[in-house]
């Protein structure tokens, strides 16, 4: 201030040029000039510092805007800024909206954000997943799982056990069904429903619990599993303790926990109800990452060609099969040998057919159930699928 206003002063006794005296306090002609004309519009007010910041913010979130983000926030509690911003542009796409790091800090100074604790990330080699299917269109890959169970508020002793299956190509979600329990019929009767309406996939992907598997069975498969192979679907099993393997479905089961379990309802109706209307929420109007554009899934599934059929295929084999029923205790006739297989196939026929190595092949359908070896009659396991995509 001082240094100003003695370079007015020496400006005002007019003995020196005023390019001089610029030289002589180190400034521009310009700042020198533009000084003297503060001064001369504002007298000593004028030489005051001044704020540089600018007049007007291009990328200000308007109050419009700001209550549109705050009114999305309040319907979906659980969406972050870049879910916000996805959804806006996603409504008005040719309409300029704030960057989603924007609409992150405008939340952070409204305390609309939690701190999420920080976590330690696994450095180890990832590694690739060769033994399951690539889901490389619809339908061909479905996941499906129990999501965790949780008490309703209408007693003790009340569970809930949301039945969950998603196609994995484009994270549509087929069914979100409360049940009250894990039980194969309650589950198998739950995938009809989902049949008749979305048709078959090509392969249902599961974790090893129940009733998915069954940990003492033939290939782990128990009777739904079974079942799958009879409509042509191949049963395919995460491998045991790796969750990350079926990470898609894993990630949204903590979207639905977020949005549709907390609180937890007083009944399986109204649990059901607002599974209902999350699940038209999540398929048609929330915006996905992982899609095209970021978004909904419904915008991008289609049923499959492979409807469900009325009545239960029947098991074809190649010619030159021998067939052999499966008997009540899970054991078909060999040879005047009885080999045990799996009491979930009991009254189905299986195809033995001659192997290279003086050994013999055991199917269900396409399903390879294991060997038969010539000489001692034994049956070796090795379950897998032999239908050529």
């Amino acid at each position: 201030m001082s240094q100003r206003f003695a370079f007015i002063q020496e400006c005002l006794d007019r003995k020196k040029k005023i390019a001089d005296i610029c030289i002589e306090f180190g400034i521009s002609e310009k700042t020198g000039y533009q000084t003297l004309k503060r001064f001369k519009e504002s007298g000593l007010e004028g030489l005051k510092d001044r704020s540089h910041a600018v007049l007007q913010h291009p990328f200000r979130i308007t109050e419009e805007v700001q209550s549109r983000i705050l009114e999305l926030k309040r319907a979906h509690p659980q969406y972050g800024a870049q879910l916000i911003h996805d959804w806006l542009v996603q409504q008005e796409p040719d309409r300029h909206w704030p960057a989603a790091s924007s609409i992150g800090d405008f939340l952070k100074r409204r305390g609309l954000v939690c701190k999420r604790p920080s976590r330690s990330r696994n450095r180890e080699t990832v590694q690739l997943n060769s033994h399951l299917t690539k889901a490389t269109e619809p339908n061909l890959v479905w996941t499906a799982d129990f999501k965790g169970e949780f008490r309703l508020r209408a007693g003790a002793g009340v569970y809930c056990y949301p039945l969950t299956v998603m196609d994995l190509k484009t994270r549509f979600v087929l069914c979100v069904k409360a049940l009250d329990t894990t039980g194969v019929r309650e589950a198998k009767r739950e995938f009809v429903r989902i049949f008749s309406e979305y048709g078959l996939p090509r392969v249902i992907r599961t974790d090893n619990g129940v009733p998915f598997a069954q940990h003492n069975g033939l290939g782990r498969l128990g009777s739904l599993g079974f079942w799958w192979v009879r409509l042509g679907i191949k049963p395919e099993h995460i491998r045991p303790a790796t969750p990350s393997e079926n990470g898609a479905h894993e990630r949204f089961h903590k979207t639905l926990k977020a949005a549709a379990t907390k609180p937890s309802s007083s009944s399986l109706r109204q649990q059901q109800e607002r599974f209902d209307e999350f699940l038209i929420e999540y398929n048609t109007h929330r915006p996905h990452r992982s899609l095209l554009n970021r978004r909904p899934p419904g915008e991008f599934y289609i049923t499959s060609s492979r409807t469900y059929p009325k009545k239960l295929p029947e098991l074809t084999y190649p010619d030159g099969s021998e067939m052999r029923l499966v008997s009540s205790s899970g054991a078909i006739k060999w040879r005047n040998r009885s080999i045990i297989l799996s009491t979930n196939i009991m009254g189905d026929h299986v195809g033995i057919t001659e192997a290279e190595g003086d050994r013999y092949s055991v199917h269900y359908g396409s399903l390879q159930l294991g060997w038969i070896m010539a000489e001692s009659g034994d049956f070796k396991p090795e379950v897998r699928w032999t239908e050529s995509d």
